[in-house]
């Protein structure tokens, strides 16, 4: 009821060609290749690929990559925080109970997106200008914009129409609502992205966006973690991302827990005749 990704470990020797391959064999949102670290202070280093795009940090694979590294039975070199080295640089992942967490990191571009930039994303909602209370760049790699709507209601009901975003720099969005007082989660929030093919895909659940969200709340005076957000609800999904700790600080995660596991052949495609 979450959101797979397929977590290739040692992947030393694949070509970057292989790996888009492979991502986009697999057909998931993200896949991830697990590699040995080049610091010292890692324990692992990792590549991300979503379909054919490779992203610097995701929230999500970033998870199942730990959760897959320490079901491989890795230990971490300081107990109780497993260490990630990607794109964006290091990345800790606390060891809980039951769930993992990420240290979110900065910001790679914040602030209000351009008047003619959120009157596009608006129109390609299907939206009227008062139902969009606030819109901002939440990017912390994968290219975020986030949308702050009227109603949860409005949330669930948006059909993007990505014929409408004419600028390719906005079509990785989100938008997200507070609920209501008394829900059982503090917000709900929905992922639109466009694929390798050009198609709009939505995202089950978006550790990577959810960090970049909880920073724009906070700063902005809407909302202070410690909280629980709900995503996937129109894929009839029941994500939950946890939220925790404060804007010098932050900490998202959940569940993460291995499906499937098994090998894989690469090779060079033949042609039997």
């Amino acid at each position: 009821m979450g959101n797979p990704v397929a977590v290739i470990a040692e992947a030393e020797g694949l070509t970057d060609e292989q790996m888009r391959t492979i991502s986009r064999w697999t057909n998931l949102s993200e896949c991830t290749f697990l590699l040995p670290a080049t610091t010292a202070e890692a324990d692992y280093r990792v590549r991300i690929f979503a379909l054919d795009k490779e992203l610097p940090f995701a929230g999500h694979p970033t998870l199942g990559s730990a959760r897959a590294w320490l079901d491989l039975g890795h230990e971490p070199r300081s107990a109780g925080v497993v260490v990630q080295e990607c794109g964006v640089g290091l990345v800790p992942v606390q060891i809980g109970d039951r769930t993992l967490s990420f240290g979110a990191p900065g910001l790679v571009r914040s602030g209000p997106v351009p008047k003619a930039a959120r009157q596009m994303l608006t129109e390609a909602l299907g939206l009227t200008p008062d139902q969009v209370l606030d819109a901002a760049w939440v990017d912390n790699g994968p290219g975020w914009v986030a949308l702050l709507l009227e109603s949860v209601e409005t949330v669930l009901g948006v059909t993007p129409d990505l014929s409408r975003i004419t600028d390719p720099e906005y079509r990785h969005f989100g938008v997200v609502a507070l609920q209501p007082e008394g829900a059982d989660t503090a917000l709900e929030l929905r992922a639109f992205f466009s694929d390798d093919t050009g198609a709009l895909r939505e995202d089950p659940v978006t550790g990577s966006l959810n960090a970049s969200v909880a920073q724009w709340l906070e700063y902005s005076g809407k909302m202070s973690p410690p909280y629980v957000a709900s995503q996937g609800t129109v894929l009839q999904r029941r994500g939950r991302i946890h939220v925790e700790g404060d804007g010098e600080s932050l900490w998202v995660g959940g569940r993460a827990e291995v499906a499937v596991s098994g090998t894989i052949e690469v090779g060079e495609p033949t042609v039997q005749g």
